[in-house]
């Protein structure tokens, strides 16, 4: 999606599982372009894959 003020924003359809939560992965993340938007997406992928894998 992007904004009226023109930054872009994605969220998951599906939440992350709890223990990702805790961990600080966001199913909501914005950013000033779709590189720093995709970037985003995959931080908090990976947020969420370690925290599942302890």
């Amino acid at each position: 999606m992007r904004s009226d003020a023109g930054r872009f924003w994605a969220s998951r359809e599906r939440p992350f599982p709890s223990e990702a939560e805790q961990a600080g992965a966001y199913r909501t993340v914005d950013g000033d372009n779709l590189r720093e938007l995709c970037q985003a997406i995959a931080e908090q992928e990976s947020l969420a894959e370690v925290a599942m894998s302890q």
